[in-house]
């Protein structure tokens, strides 16, 4: 498995000041994807064990609010396993801190019942469609994309969105 890039401090991807990593690899190729570059299973560089201890070092800083995992494709076969130990390796760390992941599977069709779903507060999931595209979504984007609080939706077993203002 491999990355693409790690942000830091990151106000784009989600709620704050967050901590993000792109996975490497993406099978969707949707039209007008904002990071083809991430595409290629084969770019960026490797994710291992080191990988991991260094987004769990950037947490630290108490100005993080959490973790946002994007892509590629975070929860590709390829990808899921390497994401599954982040995601888990994170909330473990920092459970007051909130891991947010973008996916183009559906989390209902696909991803429910992963053990990646145990450790993500939000999934922004689907693919982007540019037909559907709109500027005024907050953290997704295109309208056929769901921001979904996972957590409550394996609490009450169907999707809960995320109350987002």
């Amino acid at each position: 498995m491999r990355y693409n890039k790690i942000r830091k401090m990151d106000i784009a991807d989600g709620p704050g000041i967050r901590v993000s990593i792109f996975m490497q690899g993406c099978t969707f190729n949707c039209e007008k994807c904002f990071n083809p570059d991430t595409h290629d299973f084969n770019g960026g560089k490797e994710f291992n064990q080191d990988t991991i201890n260094h987004i769990l070092e950037l947490g630290e800083n108490e100005n993080i609010q959490g973790l946002s995992i994007l892509g590629g494709e975070p929860m590709h076969p390829k990808n899921i396993e390497g994401t599954t130990e982040l995601a888990k390796a994170f909330k473990e760390k920092f459970p007051n801190k909130t891991v947010w992941s973008w996916t183009g599977f559906s989390f209902d069709k696909d991803l429910k019942d992963k053990e990646v779903s145990k450790y993500i507060d939000v999934l922004v999931d689907g693919q982007y469609v540019e037909a559907l595209r709109n500027p005024k979504l907050k953290y997704s984007g295109s309208s056929n994309q769901r921001v979904i609080d996972v957590q409550k939706s394996l609490q009450e077993d169907k999707i809960v969105l995320l109350d987002n203002e």
